[in-house]
């Protein structure tokens, strides 16, 4: 019995050092966001007792919400790619897969994610894949959002605006179907799930719309976080925030941001979010302030993150047994 045993306490502490391996190198990537958004803000002279608390704290609760819609895309996709996982699952492996991003190269989100979706219900493999559909389509979205508010208002702005373009086509061409499917069948994804095209086949045109417009929301939800972001940094002129064009403006500069950043692979999207950020709204509210509210947005959401994905991993979805017989039935 005990050499019977000894195969699977084996395999049992190899799980724990993964996960112990993943935990450190997570917390490292978190660690150093925050000591670096720190550092800024010496390099500011800003003190911290100056930031109004309370529209940091919305600052954070807007990003989360703001993410929510790209949550939902993700599930539907799951969905329809034959995937039967409960919305509680869904919305809790999308949130903590969030702190994989803190990490270089962005494979921890991926990571991160299918494992804790994964289960009789959600295959693994079609779950990575499914990340890749959602997270591509939220980038394209975002590029899109920015490029319209660029073309649209703000015109001397037409060097970002075309990188809002050139980004746009480089995470949106890769979710069309055709290039999507032909990309996964090159990738030889099929070695490791041979029913890979079967799940292929609910990567549809009117999933990838549902997709832009559902992130389309989502984006000006977390441009309202930069927004608040900005109106918790202190000796800010007010007058020139309660306007729409400030507003769109800011939007704008959120999305294209967040984009630029993550298509830059940096970990975080460190320096080139800020950059964005300076460049789009440095000149209406002083680069200072720029710099400010784009430290402000990154440790609200960084914190918002750590919080809300602390509380999920704590918190075990209940599995759904009417969602399990259902498609136990569809199979048999």
């Amino acid at each position: 019995m005990a050499a019977d045993s000894t195969p699977f306490l084996w395999k049992r502490w190899a799980v724990f050092a993964a996960k112990l391996v993943i935990l450190l190198v997570v917390a490292v990537g978190i660690g150093r966001a925050v000591w670096v958004s720190l550092d800024q803000f010496r390099e500011q002279k800003i003190s911290l007792a100056d930031i109004h608390w309370g529209w940091f704290a919305a600052c954070g609760s807007l990003y989360l919400l703001g993410m929510a819609p790209a949550c939902f895309f993700w599930h539907r996709t799951l969905w329809a790619m034959g995937q039967r996982p409960a919305f509680w699952e869904s919305l809790r492996a999308f949130y903590l897969s969030q702190l994989g991003k803190y990490v270089p190269g962005k494979a921890m989100v991926v990571v991160l994610r299918s494992a804790a979706i994964a289960s009789d219900r959600v295959d693994p493999v079609v779950a990575a894949v499914s990340v890749f559909v959602e997270t591509l389509t939220m980038m394209a979205a975002g590029a899109l959002v920015a490029t319209a508010i660029l073309a649209g208002i703000f015109h001397e702005h037409t060097g970002l605006m075309l990188i809002a373009l050139g980004l746009m086509a480089l995470a949106g061409v890769p979710t069309a179907p055709p290039i999507f499917k032909r990309v996964v069948k090159l990738l030889r994804v099929k070695k490791a799930n041979p029913k890979i095209d079967e799940a292929l086949d609910g990567i549809t045109w009117r999933l990838m719309l549902e997709g832009w417009l559902i992130d389309g929301a989502g984006w000006c939800v977390m441009g309202l976080s930069l927004w608040t972001a900005l109106r918790a940094t202190p000796g800010l002129d007010l007058s020139q925030l309660y306007t729409v064009e400030s507003l769109l403006l800011v939007i704008a500069s959120m999305a294209l941001a967040t984009v630029a950043g993550f298509l830059s692979l940096i970990p975080g999207g460190f320096g080139v979010r800020d950059l964005v950020v300076v460049t789009l709204i440095g000149v209406q509210f002083g680069s200072v302030a720029a710099i400010v509210s784009a430290v402000l947005m990154r440790l609200a959401s960084l914190l918002a993150e750590v919080g809300v994905s602390g509380l999920l991993y704590l918190i075990r979805p209940p599995t759904p047994v009417e969602s399990s017989t259902a498609s136990q039935a569809e199979v048999s």
